[in-house]
């Protein structure tokens, strides 16, 4: 298992000040913050993060979506951190979240669910490394 995962807030938290409530959940639930800043996502920047959807039909839509405002992206370390993480956040439908997860608490719907986890150790990696250089982890 690895220890680090990649997150980021998503525009509709951010834009409700819920980032610092977030955030506090995240450190309170084991996780360190190695690298985080916050960032408006180009068109063509969230194109190419969320190139592995192009095919889907939601695909332009999760672009502008994730284009639209500000988000809050970050590298967490923790043992274990991919699957800590994804059991913090709760489901990607914040209706079959379960209660305490930061999606059950913060999301307004499945689109706009509030926060991104990586799904892997090897899409952690992949995603921190598209965000971040060497020189901004600490």
């Amino acid at each position: 298992m690895g220890n680090i995962t990649f997150t980021m807030i998503k525009p509709e938290a951010v834009a409700a000040g819920k980032s610092g409530a977030i955030l506090k959940r995240i450190e309170e639930g084991g996780f360190r913050i190695v690298a985080m800043k916050k960032i408006l996502l180009s068109e063509e920047k969230a194109g190419k993060f969320y190139e592995v959807h192009k095919e889907r039909p939601f695909y332009n839509e999760l672009v502008e979506y994730m284009s639209g405002g500000p988000i809050i992206a970050a590298i967490l370390e923790k043992e274990n951190a991919v699957t800590d993480f994804r059991t913090l956040i709760g489901s990607t439908n914040p209706k079959e979240a379960e209660k305490g997860t930061i999606r059950k608490e913060f999301a307004t719907s499945l689109a706009m669910n509030a926060i991104h986890g990586s799904d892997s150790d090897e899409n952690a990696q992949i995603e921190a490394d598209f965000h971040f250089s060497n020189q901004e982890r600490f």
